[in-house]
């Protein structure tokens, strides 16, 4: 499994990801109706750096890194990860974590 920079191409794959867990609505506080570009636009926003995980060329998971709050949080990093349905149990969720805590250290949080 590689864990990479998301990058424009990936945004369909990630969509698919997103939108089943966006309209469950259990685990996000997000519009159970937000559509496709508006949670794009949510997961790549600006003050986030998005990832995501692959395995033959296929993206299993997506996760985004950035800090928790302004100013005095700064040095707080926030996640959010979430792993396609038919990639559970293989260690994507496990290995997201794992990279985000690493590129958090390097970026220089002091708290995750």
């Amino acid at each position: 499994m590689r864990i990479r920079s998301a990058v424009a191409r990936d945004a369909d794959r990630i969509w698919a990801i997103l939108e089943p867990v966006i309209r469950a609505g259990e685990t996000y506080a997000l519009d159970r109706a937000m559509p496709r570009d508006a949670a794009l636009a949510t997961w790549f926003a600006p003050d986030k750096q998005t990832f995501v995980a692959e395995a033959e060329g296929l993206v299993l998971g997506t996760y985004y890194l950035r800090a928790n709050q302004a100013g005095g949080g700064a040095h707080v990093s926030n996640c959010g990860y979430m792993t396609a349905a038919d990639a559970t149990g293989r260690g994507v969720a496990r290995a997201m974590c794992a990279d985000s805590l690493e590129r958090a250290r390097a970026a220089g949080f002091t708290a995750m």
